[in-house]
């Protein structure tokens, strides 16, 4: 039996990436999924992947940075498969042209804002509900290690990021009595195709890739951390904000 049997995933920015392959990794172990994606051509290519692979998905184009779209995907979710027990908010990122807070774009800083702070927050506002109407479960939000360590030039993304790691554990209060856990992952730098290109053109960020201790990072390290964050293994885990970072935070 899957480490996730019988539980119902909702995953938010899943058409790539570390959304992507947290959506694999869940439906290989038992989880039903829900690909709450912005892209449908890319949404779409993770579900089938899913079935591919013999298990159970669906997409639904979801833009997180709006109420109505949030709640339509979490109402799906609970249709569609009958409950929510994990919800993984994953979508957001930076751009290249974050800077520090006297030169970035102030567009910028908003923008980040709204797509990885207030994503969030409309995750948690519709999906925590649900959780709890399915009688608890576990929420994986997606903070970074620029919230726990001083990196330059980079201030609008380590504002937002900074946001997501400090509501994790102020939810993680609030919501413990109705059997809902909070957790964070801070990944440093991931090898997705988006970073790729960020730290080609970044020298701050090439530095950044140069120290990871033990390798760098692919998405299904990530992935790892938030099937262990969703199953029952982590059920005394709450509250917390896990670096997956090659040991950079300590470096």
């Amino acid at each position: 039996m899957g480490r996730l049997q019988g539980k119902v995933a909702l995953i938010t920015g899943a058409g790539t990436g570390i959304g992507r392959a947290t959506a694999q990794a869940m439906a290989r172990e038992g989880a039903s999924v829900v690909v709450a994606e912005l892209n449908a051509s890319a949404g779409e290519q993770t579900a089938q992947l899913v079935h591919q692979a013999g298990g159970r998905a669906i997409s639904v184009v979801t833009d997180v940075t709006e109420p109505e779209s949030m709640k339509a995907a979490v109402d799906r979710a609970v249709a569609e498969f009958g409950a929510l027990h994990v919800l993984h908010n994953n979508a957001g990122g930076s751009t290249n042209i974050d800077s520090t807070v006297v030169d970035a774009p102030i567009e910028e800083f908003w923008r980040v804002i709204k797509l990885d702070l207030f994503g969030t927050f409309l995750g948690c506002r519709f999906g925590i509900p649900a959780i709890i109407a399915s009688g608890g479960g576990s929420v994986i939000n997606m903070s970074s290690n620029v919230a726990l360590m001083g990196i330059p030039g980079r201030d609008c993304y380590t504002a937002a990021k900074g946001g997501v790691a400090s509501m994790t554990r102020s939810m993680a209060v609030e919501f413990a009595p109705s059997k809902v856990r909070v957790n964070a992952i801070a990944p440093s730098a991931t090898m997705t195709a988006r970073v790729r290109a960020l730290v080609a053109g970044n020298p701050a960020l090439d530095k950044l890739a140069q120290s990871h201790l033990v390798g760098l990072i692919e998405p299904e390290d990530i992935a790892n951390m938030a099937v262990f964050l969703a199953s029952d293994e982590s059920r005394m885990v709450t509250g917390h904000v896990y670096p997956v970072d090659s040991g950079v935070t300590i470096s």
